[in-house]
């Protein structure tokens, strides 16, 4: 019989690789789900839909840590803020990760079947970008792009599942959320920009150099744009454009974190939270009554 002490230490370090103690990827996800959910809807969602996106989100995030520590495993092991990781460290085995991705995706695909056939389609792809993302740091300096289609999925398929089709709004809300996400993990690639060039990990933060925050800036700028032309076109409210100035503020100081200092870049990152939810808050309010 296994000790319960080893039972616990094996059931935290699967914790640990799914990134339940750290909630900031989930909510990172959440928020522009929501804002697909809200606008597809014209205002609050049918009860079961958002319950299901709200599940669903939380569980192919978790697959989406797994599978990425999976494969950069090795990488991990080379870079200070990562290397305690489970598969890393030695806590947990390949194997049991991969086994552990399938479960979660097969935890998902259970979701599958209160959803409408609009959304079926757009599950496997969704499903592949997850899987995919960490492969592209290995020949690309773009890695971040590709996660900005992947942490920008849910958008599609919020507006399939509420709609039955994805309308041109889906795609130009995808296309602001793409640059928000470029742009913040951006920083968050600053903060391990030292490691990752002497592991041969490539990032857009190595990429722009010491122009990192002039790339950054330039994104979310784009981001802001692209929100307001899509509140000019649904004719969203005040509390929208309100929204949209706060952020302009909220970017001002993550701009202020961007100095060289690795734990301040780390701070601008997880500040975005804020910027999500700012925005669905805009959204929520500002949608005509």
């Amino acid at each position: 019989m296994i000790p319960a002490q080893s039972w616990r230490e094996h059931l935290a370090a699967y914790a640990s690789l799914m990134r339940i103690d750290r909630p900031i990827g989930t909510l990172l996800l959440l928020w522009p789900t929501y804002w697909g959910l809200w606008l597809a809807a014209g205002g609050t969602p049918p009860l079961q839909i958002f319950a299901i996106f709200t599940l669903g989100t939380w569980i192919m995030r978790s697959a989406g840590c797994v599978i990425n520590d999976y494969f950069d495993r090795d990488f991990d092991r080379q870079v200070d803020r990562t290397r305690q990781r489970p598969l890393a460290a030695g806590r947990v085995q390949p194997k049991e990760a991969l086994l552990l991705f399938a479960l979660l995706c097969l935890l998902a695909a259970g979701l599958l079947p209160f959803l409408n056939q609009s959304v079926l389609y757009l599950a496997p792809p969704a499903v592949v970008i997850s899987a995919a993302y960490p492969l592209f740091k290995r020949f690309t300096h773009l890695p971040q792009a590709f996660l900005g289609l992947a942490f920008s999925f849910g958008i599609p398929m919020a507006f399939a599942a509420v709609q039955g089709k994805v309308p041109y709004l889906a795609w130009e809300l995808m296309a602001a959320n793409a640059c928000w996400v470029i742009a913040y993990d951006t920083a968050y690639a600053m903060a391990d920009r030292p490691d990752d060039l002497q592991a041969g990990i490539r990032s857009t933060a190595i990429l722009f150099g010491r122009l990192d925050w002039l790339g950054i800036a330039l994104l979310e700028l784009a981001m802001l744009g692209i929100l307001a032309w899509i509140g000019t076109a649904e004719a969203l409210r005040w509390p929208f454009w309100f929204s949209l100035a706060g952020c302009s503020l909220l970017f001002f100081y993550q701009q202020s974190l961007l100095d060289g200092d690795r734990g301040k870049a780390l701070q601008a990152f997880l500040h975005n939270n804020w910027v999500g939810l700012w925005i669905f808050w805009g959204i929520v309010a500002g949608l005509p009554s």
